[in-house]
C-alpha cells in the first residue's frame, strides 16, 4: 500500500469464489472484464483487496487456476489473516488482536464432541480458524450449543455458517467485517482513508462486509439465500447496499456505475480497437488496449486489415526496439510484421491475454515508464513475463512506444519461438 502517497480514490474489497470468480464461466469473461477495467482506470490510484474464506494454500491454488489480478491486500481464512503485497507480508498487529480470549486447543476439544461436524482438510485449519462441514438441517442447533460450551470454557468466539455447508469457528474479533474495519482504521491513522470503499460478496460470511459504516456494498446477482435473508432482515433500507442484476465480477462493475464511483466501461466492452481512446494521456490504458487487441488478433476476432497494422506502426517510434524474454532484440516495426503472420492462429481455441499490476511513472516531462505483468493462457498452459515499456508523448500523436523489454516470470518455461510479444 506504500505506493499510494494519498488516499485511494476507490478501495474494492471483494470475496473471491462466486463473487470475483465465476466458476460457471469457463472462459472467465466477467473476471477478465473486471481485470482490464481495473488496470486501465484504477490500479494507479486505488486499492484492490481480496477477502476470502480460503486458506493461503487454497488461495494460491485458485491463483493458478484463474486469471486473478495481484491485490494490494489479501484477507484470508474468513478474516483471520491479513497480508500485504506480492510477497504477502503478514500483519502482526492483527494476530495480536485475535489472540484475545482464544484457545485453539479448547476449540478443537469442544467441537470434537459433535458428531454432526466433519472436519475440513488440514490446509483449512488455521491458527485462528477451525473449519467443518455440517448438514444444513443441523447447523442452527450445533451452532447454538457449541457457542454455549465455548463460552462456558471462558472463550469469546463467533461461529459463521455459510455456503450451505461450511461452519467456521473464529475469535470474536475476527471475520471479514472486523478485518476490514481494522484495515480502514489503519489507513485512517496513516492519513490514507479511501475516498470510497465498495464491498462485494455472495454468501453468509460476506454479510459483515456490508455492516461497516460508510461503505458501499454489492451482493452479486447469484448471491446465496443466506445472504439475501440477512439483507432482508438487516439492510433492506440501506441505499448503499444493492443486489446486482449481473453475476460475479459483472455485478461489481455494475455497482461501480450505479454508485458513480468512477469509470465502469471495461476496455473489453469496446468492440473497435481504433475507437478505444481516452481524453487524457494514460500509458496504462495504452498497454491494456494493445494486449487486448493482441488477444483479439490471434483469436481472429478483428479483421486482418491494413488499417490496424498502420495504426500500430504509427504508434511506434521508427527506431523503437523490442527485447524478447530470450534476450534477442528486434525493431518494434518488425515485431508488428511478425504479429501479422499470426492472425487467427488461436481461432476457436481457449486463448486469453491479460495484464496485471500496470504502474506508470513519468520519468521526465513527456516520458513514461510502465511496468506490468503480461499473461497468456493457451489451453491449460499459462505463461507470463514482466514487461517494461517506455513511452514518449508527442504533440498531436498521443503516446509513442519507444522501447519494450520482457523477462520471463519465475513460473514460465516456454519454447522461445512461440512467444511474440
Amino acid at each position: 500500500m506504500e505506493r499510494l502517497t494519498s488516499p485511494a480514490r476507490l478501495m474494492i474489497v471483494s470475496d473471491l469464489d462466486h463473487t470475483m470468480v465465476d466458476h460457471h464461466d469457463p472462459e472467465n469473461l466477467s473476471l477478465l472484464r473486471f481485470n482490464s477495467l481495473w488496470e486501465h482506470a484504477y490500479r494507479h490510484d486505488s486499492l484492490l483487496v481480496f477477502s476470502t474464506g480460503r486458506s493461503p494454500t487454497l488461495y494460491k491454488e485458485l491463483r493458478k487456476e484463474k486469471p486473478l489480478l495481484t491485490p494490494d491486500v489479501t484477507i484470508m481464512s474468513v478474516g483471520t489473516e491479513i497480508t500485504y503485497g506480492n510477497s504477502m507480508v503478514p500483519d502482526h498487529g492483527w494476530v495480536d488482536t485475535l489472540n484475545h480470549k482464544w484457545d485453539l486447543g479448547v476449540v478443537k476439544e469442544e467441537s470434537g464432541k459433535f458428531s454432526a461436524l466433519t472436519l475440513q482438510a488440514e490446509t483449512e485449519q488455521r491458527p485462528h480458524k477451525v473449519s467443518f462441514y455440517v448438514d444444513k438441517s443441523k447447523a442452527h442447533e450445533v451452532t447454538k450449543e457449541l457457542s454455549q460450551r465455548l463460552e462456558n470454557r471462558g472463550l469469546d468466539v463467533k461461529i459463521i455458517y455459510s455456503g450451505g455447508m461450511d461452519l467456521d469457528i473464529l475469535p470474536q474479533g475476527a471475520g471479514k467485517g472486523q478485518a476490514l474495519a481494522y484495515l480502514l482504521k489503519k489507513l485512517k491513522s496513516e492519513g490514507k482513508l479511501p475516498v470510497n470503499t465498495l464491498t462485494c460478496g455472495d454468501s453468509g460470511n460476506d454479510a459483515e462486509l456490508f455492516s461497516i459504516p460508510d461503505v458501499y456494498g454489492v451482493m452479486v446477482s447469484n448471491a446465496q439465500e443466506e445472504l439475501l435473508k440477512w439483507h432482508a432482515e438487516n439492510a433492506k433500507d440501506n441505499p448503499k447496499v444493492i443486489h446486482a442484476k449481473e453475476r460475479c465480477a459483472g455485478g461489481i462493475i455494475q455497482a461501480i456505475g450505479e454508485f458513480k464511483l468512477g469509470p465502469n466501461l471495461s476496455p473489453r466492452d469496446v468492440s473497435d480497437f481504433l475507437e478505444c481512446k481516452v481524453e487524457n494521456v494514460n500509458p496504462g490504458h495504452e498497454v491494456v488496449k494493445f494486449f487486448l487487441f493482441y488477444e483479439r488478433w490471434r483469436r481472429g476476432e478483428v479483421e486482418n486489415s491494413e488499417a490496424y497494422a498502420a495504426s500500430l506502426k504509427a504508434s511506434c517510434h521508427p527506431g523503437g526496439v523490442f527485447v524478447h524474454p530470450s534476450g534477442a532484440e528486434k525493431s518494434l516495426i518488425d515485431t508488428i510484421d511478425e504479429l501479422r503472420k499470426h492472425h487467427g492462429d488461436k481461432q476457436g481455441k481457449k486463448f486469453r491475454v491479460w495484464v496485471d499490476q500496470v504502474l506508470a511513472t513519468e520519468s521526465a516531462p513527456g516520458t513514461w515508464m510502465v511496468k506490468l505483468g503480461k499473461w497468456e493462457q493457451s489451453g491449460d498452459e499459462r505463461i507470463g513475463c514482466t514487461t517494461t515499456v517506455k513511452f514518449t508523448a508527442k504533440e498531436g500523436e498521443g503516446l509513442v512506444w519507444e522501447h519494450v523489454q520482457q523477462t520471463w516470470s519465475e513460473e514460465s518455461k516456454l519454447d522461445d519461438s512461440s512467444w511474440i510479444i
